[in-house]
């Protein structure tokens, strides 16, 4: 490659060119494109392309976009879709034609018979099988990208199914907090005065070693309410899988409610994955019913919240705010939630929206009493919820 090639410029340049055609491009892929340019060795057309299809498509129609800027990008040389052998691939742009900008500086022009070694034809050598088995890998790797960062009403029951896999990494944790109960530490900084004495008749009387202690900790409890009503069943499925790794993984508590509350834990907490999650939809027979929120947090709290399982624990409700019935009820309700839970985090996916705001009566009513709000839409988002749950300093 010349030294006289400047990649970083040579990425932000096509990256500004493909966010004109409306391929949402952000700096970080940038720098990951003239990264990946880097690497390449030689630099030809076909490496180019697929890093960056790798690096800026995260769509069908971003990908679409992507061929029509690449082809009058980098014109006079093969176009990369026809190896594909897409149909509606956008014709090559060649470098004599209007509008057509210079190749690469160095780069190679790719021979005719390239597109047939890497889809594996006859006669295929062993740097077109190399070639495949990278083109292999960044496919790979650019479906987990798209699966992370896509909402979860989008995916068809496929994607949901490999996303539900993605999210066995999540791991739930809730913080620390100290008990009343202690234990013996070396550098505790309470005095055992029993120990001490007890060791101090080894000496004649003389407390030469002290015993010290600590005082222990514990996670606190959590737990999940989450809204199976019609409004929320396009995430209902995914929350439930959230909901499955904190039962499994932080011992959490789990409920699931529409018009009326139903307690899932023991359901999400044995078997495999793909059973918990059927018998925890089973056992509620009002999914994808109505709303009624206010009537679901009053039951969870004279049942449950009141008994202790509230009391000193993260709530995370899983909900969009609407409500059948008075807005003033769930209000009401949350007031009551914040004096017995020690964090409260409300998840709403219609927060993802550019122009979101808490308009709905019961997410209006509520907001007031919730630590934070978050939209955990996607993958990408869930990680954010994950580390509310998490993100707290030992008492």
């Amino acid at each position: 490659m010349p030294e006289a090639l400047d990649l970083p410029v040579v990425a932000v340049a096509f990256g500004r060119m493909l966010r004109a055609a409306g391929v949402p491009v952000t700096p970080g892929r940038c720098a990951r494109f003239a990264e990946a340019l880097a690497l390449l060795a030689p630099l030809d057309r076909s490496r180019v392309y697929w890093a960056g299809r790798a690096t800026f498509a995260s769509s069908r129609e971003s990908a679409e976009a992507y061929d029509r800027v690449f082809a009058g990008v980098f014109g006079g040389l093969l176009d990369p879709a026809e190896s594909r052998g897409e149909r509606a691939a956008p014709p090559p742009a060649r470098a004599g034609d209007p509008g057509a900008v210079a190749p690469l500086p160095g780069a190679r022009e790719a021979p005719s018979s390239a597109p047939g070694r890497l889809r594996g034809s006859p006669g295929a050598s062993a740097a077109g099988a190399e070639a495949a088995s990278a083109e292999a890998v960044l496919a790979a790797a650019s479906a987990r990208e798209v699966l992370s960062a896509r909402s979860f009403d989008e995916l068809e029951e496929e994607e949901l199914a490999a996303v539900r896999r993605l999210m066995l990494r999540l791991r739930v944790a809730t913080p620390e907090r100290r008990v009343r109960r202690s234990r013996g530490a070396r550098h505790g900084r309470r005095l055992d005065l029993r120990r001490t004495i007890r060791r101090s008749l080894r000496t004649g009387g003389d407390p030469v070693r002290q015993a010290r202690r600590t005082r222990r900790t514990r996670r606190r409890r959590l737990v999940v309410i989450c809204d199976v009503s019609g409004s929320m069943e396009p995430y209902a499925r995914a929350f439930l899988q959230l909901a499955e790794s904190a039962v499994r993984g932080a011992g959490a508590e789990a409920f699931v409610f529409s018009t009326r509350l139903t307690r899932v834990t023991r359901a999400l907490r044995t078997g495999s994955q793909a059973e918990a999650l059927c018998r925890a939809a089973e056992s509620a027979p009002d999914w994808s019913g109505g709303t009624r929120l206010a009537a679901a947090l009053a039951e969870f709290l004279d049942r449950y919240g009141r008994r202790g399982m509230a009391r000193g624990a993260v709530v995370a409700i899983v909900s969009d705010g609407w409500e059948s019935g008075d807005p003033a009820a769930v209000g009401r309700e949350m007031e009551r939630m914040r004096r017995l839970a020690w964090r409260i985090v409300w998840v709403n996916p219609r927060a993802a929206a550019p122009d979101f705001a808490p308009l709905a009566g019961g997410m209006a009513a509520a907001l007031p009493h919730c630590d934070v709000l978050l939209s955990g839409h996607s993958l990408d988002a869930l990680d954010a919820v994950v580390d509310a749950i998490a993100a707290a300093r030992i008492e």
